[in-house]
């Protein structure tokens, strides 16, 4: 746990590739633990919102809740959210991703975001630090870029 929060539980596909993922870099921080989807031993989920593309916006009211990522393609989300769906959902709206996606399903939402983006905006909206979060993340600069937030990836260690 860090600074009182519960630890941000990533669940990750197994089926997703590891040269696209942006959240297998994080392994080891202490405020993340990451799972394999399907999940064999359940972690406990209570006072836990899931970062989803449709639900309520995330806000400060979250603050003290945990965060569930779930991080694989968009043509596995359906079958992973079945699976989380007693947590509840907060959707991130208004930001724009610097990862160069292109969907041939065409399954990509409007609002979609790389799961290493999603974690920082929350991060950042919950008051929690994103220090290192986009420490390996390739487009970190033009996503900060992207979104009005100045300086460097090193800056928003902050």
């Amino acid at each position: 746990m860090s600074e009182g929060h519960p630890p941000t539980v990533i669940v990750r596909h197994s089926k997703e590739n590891p040269r696209k993922c942006s959240i297998l870099p994080l392994r080891g921080r202490a405020d993340l633990v990451i799972v394999g989807y399907p999940v064999k031993d359940m972690p406990d989920l209570t006072g836990y919102v899931r970062l989803a593309a449709d639900g309520p916006e995330l806000s400060s009211a979250d603050a003290a809740s945990g965060l569930l990522l779930l991080d694989g393609s968009w043509r596995w989300a359906a079958a992973m959210t079945r699976a989380f769906q007693q947590v509840p959902p907060r959707s991130l709206h208004g930001y724009k991703t610097a990862y160069p996606r292109v969907s041939k399903r065409g399954t990509d939402p409007a609002n979609g975001l790389a799961s290493v983006e999603a974690l920082y905006i929350a991060h950042r909206l919950l008051g929690r630090p994103p220090a290192g979060l986009l420490d390996h993340y390739r487009w970190g600069e033009e996503f900060l870029r992207l979104n009005g937030w100045d300086g460097t990836c090193a800056a928003s260690k902050a």
